[in-house]
């Protein structure tokens, strides 16, 4: 796993397992709900035996209700696949109505969940996203959040 952030031109530069979790997450983007912002998030994420889990955005009249893609994919992966590890995850959005692809990358909220969830596994989670300008990355939630709360700061 890398122990820095790595940047890709283009979606084709990413190795085939990644590309694929990008067309995943991009095909459940058609199931996103968001009447509100009009910016339709698809996840995709990979156990270590292969098993593929989506999940989209999930918007709500009362905002603080909202469920990001990334959280939806986590916590139905852990509730139908308990005790397996997840080895990438990957975001990618679109506004409603438009193909190409938007930057789109893990809001902090996520980023904290992300960290919880490879604190629990013990082994980091390679996350791929569309940053600015089109260029990709992978990064790991640690390297996307390099000063965060964990279960350290509650002892």
């Amino acid at each position: 796993m890398a122990t820095t952030i790595q940047y890709f031109e283009h979606l084709e530069d990413l190795d085939s397992e990644s590309k694929y979790l990008v067309h995943k997450a991009k095909e459940t983007t058609a199931f996103s709900y968001a009447p509100y912002s009009k910016f339709c998030v698809g996840a995709a994420l990979m156990l270590d035996d292969g098993t593929v889990i989506t999940g989209a955005n999930q918007e709500n009249a009362s905002f603080p209700l909202c469920m990001c893609a990334e959280r939806v994919a986590l916590y139905a992966a852990t509730s139908a696949h308990a005790g397996r590890t997840i080895t990438k995850l990957a975001v990618v959005a679109h506004k409603k109505n438009h193909k190409e692809l938007a930057a789109a990358t893990c809001c902090g909220a996520c980023r904290q969940v992300l960290l919880e969830f490879e604190a629990r596994q013990k082994k980091p989670i390679e996350i791929i996203m569309m940053g600015e300008a089109g260029k990709w990355l992978k990064a790991t939630a640690n390297l996307l959040m390099p000063v965060s709360f964990g279960k350290e700061s509650l002892e």
